[in-house]
Protein backbone atom coordinates (compact mmCIF):
# COMPACT_ATOMS: atom_id res chain seq x y z
CA UNK A 1 0.00 0.00 0.00
CA UNK A 2 1.29 3.19 -1.07
CA UNK A 3 1.80 6.28 1.00
CA UNK A 4 -1.02 8.40 -1.33
CA UNK A 5 -2.95 5.22 -0.54
CA UNK A 6 -2.51 5.14 3.09
CA UNK A 7 -3.28 8.81 3.95
CA UNK A 8 -6.60 8.59 1.89
CA UNK A 9 -7.53 5.63 3.44
CA UNK A 10 -6.74 7.79 6.31
CA UNK A 11 -8.77 10.68 5.66
CA UNK A 12 -11.78 8.79 4.55
CA UNK A 13 -11.67 7.04 8.26
CA UNK A 14 -11.53 10.44 9.93
CA UNK A 15 -14.72 11.75 7.63
CA UNK A 16 -16.94 9.21 7.92
CA UNK A 17 -16.49 9.27 12.05
CA UNK A 18 -17.13 13.07 11.95
CA UNK A 19 -20.09 12.74 9.59
CA UNK A 20 -21.83 9.46 11.76
CA UNK A 21 -20.94 11.07 14.75
CA UNK A 22 -23.36 14.19 13.98
CA UNK A 23 -26.32 12.17 12.01
CA UNK A 24 -29.96 13.55 12.63
CA UNK A 25 -32.84 11.35 11.67
CA UNK A 26 -35.75 13.19 10.29
CA UNK A 27 -38.03 11.58 13.06
CA UNK A 28 -36.31 13.62 16.07
CA UNK A 29 -36.81 16.78 14.19
CA UNK A 30 -40.52 16.83 12.93
CA UNK A 31 -43.31 18.48 15.93
CA UNK A 32 -46.33 16.91 16.74
CA UNK A 33 -45.62 14.03 13.63
CA UNK A 34 -49.06 12.56 14.61
CA UNK A 35 -50.86 15.71 14.65
CA UNK A 36 -53.89 14.10 12.06
CA UNK A 37 -55.05 12.10 14.78
CA UNK A 38 -55.69 14.34 17.17
CA UNK A 39 -58.47 15.42 19.00
CA UNK A 40 -60.07 18.79 16.63
CA UNK A 41 -60.72 20.79 20.36
CA UNK A 42 -58.45 21.42 22.55
CA UNK A 43 -58.28 23.37 26.04
CA UNK A 44 -55.88 25.78 24.45
CA UNK A 45 -58.70 28.26 23.91
CA UNK A 46 -59.76 28.49 27.54
CA UNK A 47 -56.68 29.46 28.94
CA UNK A 48 -56.01 33.09 31.08
CA UNK A 49 -53.05 33.56 32.90
CA UNK A 50 -53.09 33.18 36.57
CA UNK A 51 -52.03 35.98 38.99
CA UNK A 52 -48.91 35.42 41.57
CA UNK A 53 -47.02 37.27 44.25
CA UNK A 54 -44.91 39.36 42.73
CA UNK A 55 -46.84 39.85 39.29
CA UNK A 56 -46.66 43.50 38.71
CA UNK A 57 -50.09 44.74 37.68
CA UNK A 58 -51.15 47.24 35.21
CA UNK A 59 -54.32 48.16 36.10
CA UNK A 60 -56.83 50.68 33.64
CA UNK A 61 -60.44 51.86 34.61
CA UNK A 62 -62.29 53.40 32.02
CA UNK A 63 -66.06 54.44 31.56
CA UNK A 64 -68.33 56.66 29.81
CA UNK A 65 -67.62 59.37 32.63
CA UNK A 66 -64.30 59.13 32.70
CA UNK A 67 -64.03 62.11 35.69
CA UNK A 68 -66.21 59.15 38.05
CA UNK A 69 -63.53 56.08 37.22
CA UNK A 70 -60.24 58.80 37.68
CA UNK A 71 -59.62 57.39 41.49
CA UNK A 72 -59.16 54.04 39.99
CA UNK A 73 -56.05 55.19 37.84
CA UNK A 74 -52.88 56.49 38.67
CA UNK A 75 -52.53 59.84 36.97
CA UNK A 76 -48.74 60.42 35.39
CA UNK A 77 -48.58 64.29 35.09
CA UNK A 78 -47.78 65.96 32.00
CA UNK A 79 -44.21 67.08 32.92
CA UNK A 80 -42.95 63.57 34.74
CA UNK A 81 -45.28 62.05 31.24
CA UNK A 82 -42.43 63.60 28.51
CA UNK A 83 -39.45 62.81 30.57
CA UNK A 84 -40.22 58.91 31.39
CA UNK A 85 -39.95 56.22 28.72
CA UNK A 86 -42.89 53.87 28.67
CA UNK A 87 -41.85 51.26 30.56
CA UNK A 88 -40.89 53.62 33.06
CA UNK A 89 -44.18 54.95 33.10
CA UNK A 90 -45.77 51.45 33.10
CA UNK A 91 -43.76 51.17 36.56
CA UNK A 92 -45.67 54.26 37.62
CA UNK A 93 -48.79 53.20 37.01
CA UNK A 94 -48.56 49.31 38.13
CA UNK A 95 -49.22 47.61 41.27
CA UNK A 96 -47.30 45.06 43.13
CA UNK A 97 -48.79 41.87 44.35
CA UNK A 98 -46.70 41.10 47.71
CA UNK A 99 -46.28 38.10 49.36
CA UNK A 100 -49.36 37.68 50.85
CA UNK A 101 -51.07 38.10 46.85
CA UNK A 102 -52.63 41.22 47.62
CA UNK A 103 -52.68 44.53 46.14
CA UNK A 104 -53.00 48.09 47.71
CA UNK A 105 -55.75 49.80 45.18
CA UNK A 106 -57.59 53.33 45.48
CA UNK A 107 -60.31 53.70 47.77
CA UNK A 108 -60.62 49.50 47.66
CA UNK A 109 -57.82 49.19 49.91
CA UNK A 110 -56.27 45.96 49.58
CA UNK A 111 -57.65 43.66 47.38
CA UNK A 112 -56.50 39.64 47.14
CA UNK A 113 -55.07 39.77 43.25
CA UNK A 114 -53.06 35.97 43.66
CA UNK A 115 -55.03 32.92 42.52
CA UNK A 116 -57.24 35.00 40.05
CA UNK A 117 -57.18 34.85 36.48
CA UNK A 118 -56.92 38.23 35.05
CA UNK A 119 -60.61 37.87 33.99
CA UNK A 120 -61.94 36.65 36.98
CA UNK A 121 -59.66 39.84 38.80
CA UNK A 122 -60.68 42.27 36.20
CA UNK A 123 -64.75 41.21 37.30
CA UNK A 124 -64.04 40.91 40.91
CA UNK A 125 -62.99 44.87 40.63
CA UNK A 126 -65.38 46.23 38.94
CA UNK A 127 -67.40 44.52 41.59
CA UNK A 128 -66.06 46.65 44.48
CA UNK A 129 -66.40 49.34 42.19
CA UNK A 130 -70.54 49.31 42.13
CA UNK A 131 -71.02 51.50 44.75
CA UNK A 132 -68.69 54.01 42.71
CA UNK A 133 -69.24 53.85 39.45
CA UNK A 134 -71.91 51.64 37.92
CA UNK A 135 -70.30 50.89 34.56
CA UNK A 136 -67.13 51.03 34.89
CA UNK A 137 -64.39 48.32 32.23
CA UNK A 138 -61.33 47.12 33.93
CA UNK A 139 -58.36 45.88 32.22
CA UNK A 140 -55.59 44.19 33.95
CA UNK A 141 -52.28 43.49 32.39
CA UNK A 142 -49.08 41.57 33.98
CA UNK A 143 -46.17 43.68 32.52
CA UNK A 144 -43.30 41.36 34.23
CA UNK A 145 -45.06 38.18 32.28
CA UNK A 146 -41.61 36.89 30.66
CA UNK A 147 -40.27 33.33 30.03
CA UNK A 148 -36.80 31.99 29.50
CA UNK A 149 -35.48 29.12 27.07
CA UNK A 150 -32.02 28.02 27.41
CA UNK A 151 -30.33 25.06 25.81
CA UNK A 152 -30.41 23.85 22.23
CA UNK A 153 -32.27 26.97 20.95
CA UNK A 154 -30.83 29.51 18.16
CA UNK A 155 -31.42 32.62 20.18
CA UNK A 156 -31.50 31.71 23.96
CA UNK A 157 -32.76 34.14 26.94
CA UNK A 158 -35.32 35.85 28.42
CA UNK A 159 -38.29 37.28 26.34
CA UNK A 160 -41.21 39.75 27.91
CA UNK A 161 -44.50 38.34 26.50
CA UNK A 162 -46.90 41.33 26.65
CA UNK A 163 -50.38 39.69 25.62
CA UNK A 164 -50.61 37.45 28.76
CA UNK A 165 -50.29 34.45 27.04
CA UNK A 166 -47.75 32.32 25.22
CA UNK A 167 -47.79 28.58 24.02
CA UNK A 168 -44.85 26.15 24.17
CA UNK A 169 -44.25 26.67 20.32
CA UNK A 170 -44.94 30.10 20.03
CA UNK A 171 -42.18 30.49 22.91
CA UNK A 172 -39.54 28.32 20.95
CA UNK A 173 -40.47 30.76 17.89
CA UNK A 174 -39.45 33.93 19.62
CA UNK A 175 -36.05 32.10 20.31
CA UNK A 176 -35.67 31.15 16.91
CA UNK A 177 -36.49 27.60 16.62
CA UNK A 178 -34.63 24.61 18.18
CA UNK A 179 -31.14 23.92 16.63
CA UNK A 180 -31.30 20.69 14.79
CA UNK A 181 -29.26 19.03 17.64
CA UNK A 182 -32.34 20.03 20.23
CA UNK A 183 -34.04 17.19 21.63
CA UNK A 184 -37.47 17.62 20.96
CA UNK A 185 -38.96 15.00 22.39
CA UNK A 186 -38.00 15.82 25.98
CA UNK A 187 -38.02 19.65 26.65
CA UNK A 188 -37.94 20.40 30.20
CA UNK A 189 -40.10 23.10 31.35
CA UNK A 190 -39.45 24.51 35.18
CA UNK A 191 -42.61 25.97 36.87
CA UNK A 192 -43.12 27.66 40.21
CA UNK A 193 -45.98 26.39 41.43
CA UNK A 194 -47.32 28.59 44.90
CA UNK A 195 -43.60 29.02 46.05
CA UNK A 196 -42.54 25.18 44.90
CA UNK A 197 -40.32 24.80 42.03
CA UNK A 198 -41.14 22.14 39.97
CA UNK A 199 -40.44 20.61 36.66
CA UNK A 200 -41.76 18.24 33.70
CA UNK A 201 -40.65 16.77 30.67
CA UNK A 202 -42.55 16.77 27.16
CA UNK A 203 -42.86 15.48 23.64
CA UNK A 204 -43.24 17.98 21.56
CA UNK A 205 -42.74 15.15 18.18
CA UNK A 206 -46.70 14.00 20.17
CA UNK A 207 -49.64 15.92 19.37
CA UNK A 208 -50.81 14.74 23.25
CA UNK A 209 -48.90 18.11 24.47
CA UNK A 210 -51.36 19.72 23.35
CA UNK A 211 -53.39 19.09 26.34
CA UNK A 212 -50.91 19.19 28.80
CA UNK A 213 -51.17 22.13 31.38
CA UNK A 214 -47.81 23.15 29.54
CA UNK A 215 -49.12 23.55 26.19
CA UNK A 216 -49.59 26.98 27.44
CA UNK A 217 -46.69 28.62 29.72
CA UNK A 218 -46.91 30.74 32.98
CA UNK A 219 -44.95 33.46 34.03
CA UNK A 220 -41.12 32.87 34.66
CA UNK A 221 -41.39 29.68 33.15
CA UNK A 222 -37.91 28.51 31.66
CA UNK A 223 -37.44 26.03 29.08
CA UNK A 224 -34.52 23.66 28.93
CA UNK A 225 -33.33 22.26 25.74
CA UNK A 226 -31.10 19.52 26.18
CA UNK A 227 -28.77 17.87 23.20
CA UNK A 228 -29.74 15.05 21.20
CA UNK A 229 -27.45 11.87 20.95
CA UNK A 230 -25.69 13.30 17.84
CA UNK A 231 -24.99 16.75 19.53
CA UNK A 232 -23.25 14.86 22.45
CA UNK A 233 -21.55 12.64 20.33
CA UNK A 234 -20.25 15.11 17.98
CA UNK A 235 -18.75 17.54 21.07
CA UNK A 236 -17.18 14.58 22.48
CA UNK A 237 -15.41 13.94 18.80
CA UNK A 238 -14.85 17.44 18.67
CA UNK A 239 -12.97 17.52 22.12
CA UNK A 240 -10.91 14.96 21.10
CA UNK A 241 -10.21 15.60 17.54
CA UNK A 242 -6.40 16.16 18.64
CA UNK A 243 -6.23 12.52 20.21
CA UNK A 244 -7.55 10.76 17.04
CA UNK A 245 -5.65 12.97 14.78
CA UNK A 246 -2.41 11.49 17.07
CA UNK A 247 -3.62 8.10 16.84
CA UNK A 248 -4.41 8.41 13.48
CA UNK A 249 -0.95 9.93 12.50
CA UNK A 250 1.04 7.70 14.94
CA UNK A 251 -0.76 4.47 13.08
CA UNK A 252 0.27 5.62 9.94
CA UNK A 253 3.62 6.46 10.78
CA UNK A 254 4.25 2.89 12.21
CA UNK A 255 2.17 1.33 8.70
CA UNK A 256 5.04 3.12 6.46
CA UNK A 257 7.79 2.20 8.62
CA UNK A 258 7.00 -1.28 8.17
CA UNK A 259 6.21 -0.53 4.66
CA UNK A 260 9.98 0.10 4.37
CA UNK A 261 11.41 -2.00 5.94
CA UNK A 262 9.75 -5.17 3.90
CA UNK A 263 11.13 -3.23 0.87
Amino acid sequence: MGKITLLKFSFIVMLVAMVTSSCVSKKDIIYVQDIDTALSESQSSKYDAVITNDDILKIIVTSENMESVQPFNKVVSPVVNQELSIRSQETLQSYLVDDEGFINYPLLGKVKASGNTRIEFQELLKNKMLQYVKDAVVDVRIINYKITLLGEVNRPGTYKVDDNRITLLQAIGLAGDLTVYGRRDNIVVIRDMNGIQTSTRVDLTSADFIYSPFYYLNQNDTIIVEPNGAQIQASGFNRNISVYVSIASLLLTTVVVFSNLNK
